[in-house]
């Protein structure tokens, strides 16, 4: 690889573990924000955060297009100032409109341009075709990675300063975002794509569209953003009205860990297997590990089992996913094709996270949750087997 290569890949990695270290955090605020703003409803604060990955979703094809066209060291740098606002508001917040500003609108729109769909799309024009399952994968461990780092150290903060407070410290880490955005610049139009490739943003996505495989992992990408944000985010809440306080930060804690290891994994065998295949896999996996983890007695033991076993497959998904955008479509229009399919990842977190929220305050539980997720983890592993992962032939421009 060259040092092109290397300082790209850096630069992401930092901005990735960062940002979803905190987005992976946010769960730990639940509990204390509902109980000083909101008299222990969650309702509200899940509603701001599905409002998040909803906005995250539906702007990130849009943001995705910005970056292919304009350059992605100006969409992270602008993101960042976003990400930060974001942050600060929900800090001083004092109604739930404050959170739907600020958790919802600002961050969601922010994480357009500070997470997977924009950084992966930079690192790979700037990787060579072969290396580039491993280096998503790399990188997206390192996104998760964050979440070793950041789930003890916000809980810390948390319990030392007020949730407030540790907000206002997780505002000024977003702020290097915009340092590390001058590394990450290029636009599509630099970018000469290898075996030709679509000429235009509109032509990409047309034959995406096009596309069945697309369109199967698009649909299946929904389960897993419904899998990952409902666990993230709610799951230290169950276990507090379990009577396990504390321990939903080391629940985090361990699925982060145990999913470098997977992501890593995941990336690494993308390059030498059927990505489809293993995508298939690793969604049916997920279901059987949820229904173990229902069966059994819950504990400490059995939480700490459980997370490090999904952990895992958490985000093993975004090397394969992406490898397989780019391996079909190329990667000159990676980030725009890739925030398409991720805006259906985030619809599905919108629906498990406040639907999870909406079905907790009416039933006191979070088992019928569970069981969607179970029944959604198999219908992606069917949704997959279909998927053709042949790059698609293009007819040439005929000779003037």
């Amino acid at each position: 690889m060259t040092r092109r290569t290397y300082v790209v890949l850096i630069a992401g990695c930092l901005i990735l573990l960062i940002s979803m270290g905190n987005r992976n955090s946010f769960g730990l605020f639940v509990g204390p924000i509902a109980e000083e703003l909101f008299d222990n409803e969650v309702a509200v604060i899940s509603l701001a955060l599905a409002v998040q990955h909803l906005f995250w979703g539906l702007s990130q094809p849009v943001v995705g297009a910005i970056a292919d066209k304009y350059g992605s060291g100006r969409t992270i740098a602008v993101s960042a100032l976003v990400y930060a606002w974001g942050l600060w508001l929900i800090a001083n917040a004092d109604s739930a409109w404050d959170l739907y500003t600020g958790a919802g609108l600002a961050i969601g729109f922010a994480g357009s341009g500070t997470t997977f769909a924009v950084i992966l799309a930079v690192i790979a024009r700037n990787t060579a075709p072969e290396k580039r399952s491993m280096i998503y994968g790399i990188a997206t461990a390192m996104g998760t990675g964050g979440q070793i780092t950041m789930a003890p150290i916000s809980q810390t903060l948390i319990d030392q300063f007020g949730w407030s407070v540790a907000m206002m410290i997780m505002a000024s880490m977003i702020l290097l975002f915009v340092p590390l955005g001058l590394v990450m610049t290029g636009k599509a139009a630099d970018f000469t794509e290898e075996g030709g490739g679509a000429d235009s943003v509109t032509e990409a996505v047309n034959e995406a569209r096009s596309h069945s495989g697309f369109l199967y992992l698009t649909a299946g990408f929904f389960v897993c953003g419904f899998q990952v944000f409902t666990v993230g985010i709610h799951l230290p809440n169950w276990l507090n009205t379990l009577g396990f306080e504390g321990l939903g930060a080391w629940a985090l804690f361990t699925i982060g860990a145990s999913n470098f290891f997977g992501t890593l994994t995941a990336g690494y065998l993308g390059g030498k297997y059927s990505k489809k295949r293993l995508l298939s896999g690793l969604y049916l996996m997920r279901s059987v590990i949820f229904t173990i983890f229902l069966l059994v007695p819950i504990s400490p033991v059995s939480v700490i089992i459980f997370s490090a076993a999904i952990g895992f497959l958490w985000l093993g998904t975004v090397p394969l996913t992406n490898g397989i955008v780019g391996q079909v479509f190329g990667v000159k229009f990676l980030a725009t094709l890739s925030g398409i399919v991720f805006a259906s990842h985030q619809l599905g977190a919108f629906f498990g996270i406040y639907g999870a929220g909406l079905i907790f305050d009416r039933t006191g539980s979070y088992d019928l949750v569970w069981q969607i997720a179970i029944v959604l983890g198999v219908v992606a592993a069917l949704l997959h087997m279909p998927i053709d992962e042949a790059p698609i032939k293009r007819v040439p421009a005929p000779a003037e």
